[in-house]
């Protein structure tokens, strides 16, 4: 019987905190690892995807994260993060979600299953009454930065990401959630 490598996705739990933290932190790292100081990464990374912080993050309500899953692998391969709650100034859409993080694992990337996870999320701010979805990203990730164009989002301000003691820009962009569902 032949194994079906089909993406599938479900909701995280607290039992997932530790697989997310690990994935969270690998994929971060494998994103930005080459075009940032060390210490910077090391210092964001403690912080951000600790197992505490992970379960924190995980038992907060306004946090949503679904999992991404090849076939029946019990190891997830990407992620997503949304969170309501707190918007960026120029983000001027009502009932807005942020979608914090989208990250897969390398070996994932341009086989179709972001933009099976980006539509998920999409459909998920649909259900839930959002009508505007917004995300930072940083400005020199042009890879991330084409594929929300794809999903049409727009470029609507910028705010600081703090990396370890680095500054850096983020841009921020923002769709409406009842356009299209798909890139």
């Amino acid at each position: 019987m032949l194994m079906s490598n089909q993406p599938r996705s479900r909701l995280a739990t607290s039992d997932d905190a530790k697989v997310l933290a690990v994935l969270a932190e690998q994929t971060f790292r494998d994103a930005f690892s080459d075009v940032n100081v060390g210490e910077d990464m090391e210092a964001y990374v403690r912080d951000a995807f600790s197992i505490d912080g992970v379960l924190d993050e995980l038992a907060d309500g306004a946090n949503m994260f679904l999992l991404v899953f090849l076939g029946a692998a019990e190891k997830p391969i990407g992620y997503a993060k949304m969170r309501t709650g707190s918007t960026a100034a120029a983000v001027k859409g009502s009932a807005p979600i942020e979608l914090q993080r989208l990250y897969l694992d390398d070996d994932a990337i341009g086989q179709g299953i972001g933009a099976m996870l980006m539509g998920e999320c999409l459909e998920h701010a649909q259900s839930n009454g959002h009508q505007t979805v917004w995300l930072g990203v940083w400005e020199n990730n042009a890879r991330a930065l084409s594929f929300y164009r794809r999903w049409g989002f727009e470029v609507v301000g910028e705010h600081v990401f703090q990396l370890g003691a680095d500054s850096q820009r983020d841009l921020i962009m923002m769709r409406p959630v009842s356009s299209v569902l798909t890139e």
